[in-house]
């Protein structure tokens, strides 16, 4: 099958892009840097002639609210269009476990729009929701850090690397449509707080971790099972955290 993966050469993207590959499939990497722009359309069409399936892992480049909501409204609206005028029979999109109960949160917001565009859109599509990845825990702690300490809550966190996240998506894009959503998730549940301390003292890095209740993540309050799927929901990944660490240090 010929399948386009928008946002095909970032992190996520680059890594479907190459289990596609193994698979036999015809891949094509959309991105701005390949000429395809979600946002204005340009190169939509182009990049869609002939395809079976496109996967979704775009990511906005702003985190502030209105700029996100945009992004993944307009770049969607858009998508589902040129599918639909090309003849695409499958949409693929990732999406983050717990969006539903964090409406605080812009950017979760912004993921809700976009999974309500595609279930109303004119594509049969499949929804991958996935946890944390494990290759954004360094960027977590600076983000929740205060001079020498970070601050997390000592809730429930199920992270999930990358190359895992990648083949749950690649296996959606290469099957038929689900029409609603899949989960998965790391093989653990930590504490949030205790994780990323682990992290920090296997790189070496001297900031203290503490629990605080009410830290904030990307602007939520945490409640016990923010960041996990339900019991016995998700399909569970292959990679521990403590084999992902030992090769990142």
């Amino acid at each position: 099958m010929k399948i386009v993966v928008i946002g095909g050469t970032g992190l996520i993207g680059s890594k479907v892009i190459a289990k596609l590959d193994d698979r036999g499939h015809e891949t094509v990497p959309a991105a701005p840097s390949t000429g395809v722009n979600t946002l204005t359309g340009e190169g939509l069409s182009a990049a869609l002639a002939g395809a079976q399936v496109v996967v979704d892992v775009s990511n906005s480049p702003s985190f502030e609210e209105s700029a996100v909501l945009d992004f993944f409204t307009t770049s969607t609206r858009n998508l589902l269009s040129a599918e639909e005028a090309a003849g695409v029979a499958h949409h693929v999109a990732l999406s983050i476990v717990g969006i539903d109960d964090l409406p605080e949160n812009g950017y979760f917001r912004a993921k809700v729009a976009q999974e309500q565009l595609i279930k109303k859109g004119p594509i049969p599509y499949s929804i991958v929701r996935a946890t944390q990845f494990f290759e954004f825990v360094k960027g977590i702690a600076d983000t929740a850090t205060e001079g020498d300490t970070v601050r997390l809550p000592h809730v429930l966190f199920q992270p999930m690397a990358a190359d895992d996240v990648a083949e749950a998506v690649a296996g959606a894009a290469a099957e038929a449509p689900l029409k609603g959503i899949t989960e998965v998730a790391g093989p653990e549940v930590f504490r949030f707080d205790e994780l990323v301390a682990e992290a920090l003292r296997a790189w070496k890095d001297p900031r203290t971790v503490v629990a605080d209740p009410h830290a904030r993540y990307f602007g939520s309050e945490l409640a016990e099972r923010s960041l996990v799927p339900d019991d016995g929901r998700a399909r569970l990944a292959v990679t521990h955290f403590d084999d992902w660490l030992r090769r990142s240090a």
